[in-house]
């Protein structure tokens, strides 16, 4: 059996950075509040998505102890070079989803938008989505219980 390499994954970031990616966000369900639930590996879409916002930076990164990139999974440094890991930073805006309760959120690649919406639109709520794509990762979070005073952001990076 053969190996998939460092190169090799670097190759495969470079591709799904290249498609369109959306980070969606879903309210999952209450009662996971209660119990931290494993995400299942051959989920294809949330179990209740609320909207999703096209992603807009994408970078490669590389593990760092100092870097300056720091989530649950360790420290990250940007990367000039391809490598097997992506960052992806998302900020959701005042009025998205503005009184629900996030509990879980993904990331999909190819997603498809209706085709009569406004240009220059980076929200979009799930009647306004003729595909959803490919869903990547998916990750169940502790609640985030929105409000329109608040402007969540996201710092994701996908390891290959």
């Amino acid at each position: 059996m053969a190996t998939l390499t460092h190169s090799g994954r670097a190759a495969l970031a470079a591709a799904l950075a290249s498609q369109t990616l959306h980070f969606a966000w879903g309210i999952g369900q209450a009662a996971w509040d209660d119990k931290p639930v494993p995400e299942p590996i051959d989920a294809t879409s949330l179990v209740s998505e609320v909207g999703r916002r096209l992603i807009t930076e994408v970078r490669f990164v590389a593990e760092d102890p100092a870097g300056e990139i720091v989530v649950p999974t360790g420290r990250y440094r940007v990367s000039a070079d391809p490598s097997r890991h992506l960052l992806l930073r998302i900020a959701f805006e005042f009025g998205d989803a503005p009184a629900s309760v996030i509990r879980e959120v993904a990331v999909f690649a190819g997603s498809k938008t209706q085709p009569d919406l406004p240009a220059g639109q980076r929200y979009f709520t799930p009647d306004q989505i003729a595909a959803p794509g490919i869903l990547v990762a998916l990750e169940r979070i502790t609640p985030i219980h929105r409000s329109p005073a608040t402007r969540e952001t996201f710092e994701h990076v996908i390891s290959l």
